[in-house]
């Protein structure tokens, strides 16, 4: 029998895909260029074109806090379940909140 993969992607051909024309396309300038403050609330993307930096799987379309920022990357504390995460990600897997 073959074991079930394993890996940082497995199961995300679904939730890691792109609509068909946004395909290869570059992403926006101001996404990539978006500055967040501490405090700002932030929804998890994941744009499956950019591996660098990428958050698992698990953490798609989670909120959390802009808590700090280290190099590039925002510190993000998230929730899951009733633990306290802390997730380093880069702006481009960020998309802002109203509130």
């Amino acid at each position: 029998m073959v074991k079930a993969p394993r890996g940082f992607r497995n199961r995300t051909r679904k939730l890691l895909k792109k609509k068909v024309r946004s395909r290869g396309a570059l992403p926006k300038l101001s996404v990539l260029l978006r500055e967040y403050s501490v405090g700002d609330k932030v929804a998890i993307k994941i744009d499956p074109s950019f591996h660098e930096g990428m958050p698992h799987r698990r953490y798609h379309g989670l909120t959390g806090v802009v808590i700090g920022k280290r190099g590039e990357a925002y510190e993000v504390e998230v929730y899951l379940g009733d633990k306290k995460k802390t997730l380093f990600v880069p702006p481009l897997h960020l998309r802002p909140l109203e509130s």
